[in-house]
């Protein structure tokens, strides 16, 4: 229960690609979805549920790289707002990628979310 859970986000024109590890058990979940959602809370109510799922607040890592959205994107994304409402539950935070190895398989080059934590939070 210590070992908690970090989403890491990438936006891009196309899609939203979202990666959930820990340090110990490593990936937990990969999801690819379209880059706009119906509901400006979407994002967050996403987080907000597998925060609750887990028990404890959780940290979002939002990378954002070539190529980035606009910030018009960013606003679809999160509806009129360029960044996400305040959760008690989510802690969202930018981050610039990094290389490092990847591990599961299946949905697409997850790398750019993999690298997306610097100083070795994961």
């Amino acid at each position: 229960m210590n070992d908690p859970w970090i989403a890491t986000l990438r936006p891009t024109t196309h899609e939203l690609r979202i990666l959930v590890r820990t340090r110990e058990t490593g990936d937990l979940m990969q999801a690819r979805l379209p880059a706009r959602s119906a509901h400006p809370r979407a994002v967050l109510t996403l987080l907000e549920g597998l925060s609750l799922f887990r028990g404890q607040p959780m940290r979002a890592v939002i990378c954002v790289a070539a190529p980035s959205p606009t910030p018009y994107d960013l606003g679809l994304l999160f509806g009129d707002e360029l960044w996400p409402g305040e959760s008690p539950l989510v802690q969202f935070d930018f981050e610039l990628p990094v290389r490092r190895r990847g591990r599961l398989r299946g949905l697409g080059d997850f790398r750019a979310l993999r690298n997306a934590v610097r100083g070795g939070a994961l």
